[in-house]
């Protein structure tokens, strides 16, 4: 068995915040979304001081530094729909660096004052780009922020391979805590954490089998881009970092369905969190009713409730959206290929290709 070779973690001095990002636990899940014994193991990155993109956020500022490309104080500048924004809000109050951050009028209200008050200033873009949606408006206006500061420097999260390789500590606890894993379940985004972690795994496990999630009307997969409620997960743009060979399938899940998820969630086994971690649960849940008996899942829920207090845990904002009323989501449509038509449910594929070698109609890069 080859042995993962983790990077050397830096000493934390006593009593620093560092020494609360990683090491987050795994809970068993079965009901309501398996039936007991059966069930899945998910890793709570909510645990992290901001969410797993803590992780992400403090090792490319820690490889920007050792490389030069950001020198002491120098001004840090990103597109964010939040959970980035407080991992480099974090990296900012311990390095010393002014943080700039570009977002949305989708961002929560909640995460606008939180990043407000580690420091951060935050502009948000009016409104979105004709082909890219709100990622490419906001990564266009990072580039004007760049060129305002200078010595200043962008992570550039959906291209910049310190974003996967940030996920190798994540992977290594994943396998210490399961010893076996059969398949992971991830959210797709930025590509980052499904393609980092898959990585680590495969190291020890070289069988493990990746599922992604993606949400409706989004690019990644190869589906037209539309305007998307969910946060978290899904794109506009085609992120150089999602891996798409080492998936063995995908699943699209619509925002009714997440809610119905995460809500279930907190009320049978308390932890649960937002748009991403209802629909990794859903697929996760899926899969142990449907898998031979004894397969182990790993499902990585990114981040805890919290931000969604108004939104997802708001019976208004759902009521307002129609994320209620709709039946409860017990299997996925099944399509053999992402040009085979759009998708408004959950559903799933199990060809899973590289749709910037053969853009699909109507998707946008």
């Amino acid at each position: 068995m080859t042995e993962l070779s983790l990077p050397k973690k830096p000493k934390t001095p006593p009593g620093s915040v560092l020494e609360a990002v990683g090491n987050t636990p795994v809970l068993w899940v079965d009901e309501p979304l398996a039936t007991a014994p059966g069930g899945f193991w998910a890793k709570l990155e909510g645990f992290n001081p901001g969410g797993i993109k803590d992780r992400a956020a403090l090792h490319m500022v820690a490889k920007a530094r050792e490389r030069g490309d950001l020198r002491p104080g120098a001004p840090i500048v990103e597109s964010t729909s939040g959970t980035l924004g407080l991992g480099l809000a974090l990296a900012g109050v311990l390095h010393g660096h002014p943080v700039h951050l570009v977002t949305d009028p989708g961002m929560e209200p909640i995460m606008e004052r939180m990043l407000t008050a580690h420091g951060a200033t935050l502009y948000i873009v009016d409104h979105p780009h004709p082909e890219g949606g709100w990622q490419e408006a906001r990564r266009q206006k990072v580039t004007e922020i760049l060129a305002a500061l200078p010595g200043a420097w962008s992570p550039d999260q959906y291209h910049n391979p310190d974003n996967v390789a940030a996920y190798e500590g994540l992977a290594g606890e994943l396998t210490d805590q399961l010893e076996h894993i059969d398949i992971l379940v991830c959210a797709v985004g930025t590509g980052g954490h499904s393609a980092g972690i898959t990585r680590g795994v495969r190291q020890r496990i070289p069988g493990v089998r990746l599922v992604g999630v993606d949400t409706i009307g989004s690019t990644i997969f190869g589906q037209p881009a539309r305007t998307r409620l969910m946060r978290g997960l899904g794109s506009s743009i085609y992120p150089r970092n999602v891996d798409y060979t080492a998936f063995s399938e995908v699943h699209w899940v619509a925002p009714a369905e997440a809610v119905w998820s995460a809500r279930r969630l907190a009320a049978r086994q308390f932890a649960t969190g937002g748009w991403s971690v209802g629909a990794v649960a859903l697929v996760a849940g899926w899969l142990a009713r449907t898998q031979p008996e004894g397969t182990r899942i790993a499902a990585v829920f990114p981040d805890g409730p919290h931000r969604y207090f108004d939104t997802v845990f708001n019976d208004d904002y759902c009521r307002t959206h129609n994320l209620l009323d709709a039946p409860a989501p017990t299997a996925p449509d099944t399509i053999n290929a992402s040009s085979t038509r759009e998708v408004t449910r959950w559903t799933r594929c199990a060809t899973v290709t590289d749709p910037t070698t053969t853009i699909t109609p109507g998707a946008q890069q």
